[in-house]
């Protein structure tokens, strides 16, 4: 149970990532914005009842929150290191 609601809420961090308008993980992913929206907003909601049901009430959400919020501060940074690498290697595009 444990590893289903860290999953469902790394994926939710991923999907609202995804649907930014500034990442360049997947460029692809702006024309879905939406639909990753409704995805990530509906494993938010089964990430936190799996937890709630694996820890109760307080400890899940708060589980959930937390890890949700670890994938959304790693994330930009993991774009940004992919852009820095990119355009050292001379493959990235400024501008």
């Amino acid at each position: 149970m444990t590893a289903a609601w860290l999953a469902l809420s790394l994926l939710s961090a991923l999907g609202f990532y995804l649907a930014s308008t500034h990442q360049r993980l997947w460029p692809r992913a702006h024309g879905h914005a939406g639909a990753l929206r409704i995805v990530a907003a509906l494993c938010a909601a089964a990430a936190s009842v799996a937890a709630t049901a694996a820890m109760g009430a307080t400890a899940g959400v708060f589980s959930v929150s937390t890890a949700f919020m670890l994938a959304a501060v790693l994330l930009p940074c993991l774009d940004a290191w992919r852009q820095l690498r990119a355009t050292r290697n001379g493959d990235g595009h400024v501008g």
